[in-house]
């Protein structure tokens, strides 16, 4: 059974630091492309980041451009999302997703369960 299991979030006073954590099981990952999603209240879910799972060439929203690090690492199956600079409007709930490369990521074959992540003002 594969499962995304987030952590890391919690809350946080603008301008601050998390570091979001996706531990990845149940499969072989080595043909996936790993996303960031998140979902702020009344708002729909947005993709923010996204790195094949063995590494390489990574993409971000224009929104998190220069603040958020995506990074993987194989030998304990994990994504992480590094985040810095924040700001009240990144308070959103943060899922991890895993997608076969070549989809789209309209509908990723995996999404983890979410991590709450609230910056104070």
């Amino acid at each position: 059974q594969v499962q995304l299991v987030e952590s890391g979030g919690g809350l946080v006073q603008a301008g601050g630091s998390l570091r979001l954590s996706c531990a990845a099981s149940g499969r072989t990952f080595s043909r996936y492309v790993m996303g960031w999603f998140r979902q702020a209240p009344g708002k729909g879910r947005e993709f923010v980041a996204a790195i094949p799972w063995s590494g390489g060439a990574t993409y971000y929203a224009d929104s998190v451009q220069g603040r958020f690090i995506i990074s993987t690492v194989n030998s304990n199956n994990t994504v992480y999302l590094q985040i810095y600079s924040l700001k009240p409007e990144d308070t959103a709930v943060y899922y991890c997703a895993a997608n076969r490369v070549g989809r789209t990521w309209s509908a990723p074959d995996y999404w983890g369960q979410g991590t709450q992540v609230t910056v104070s003002s």
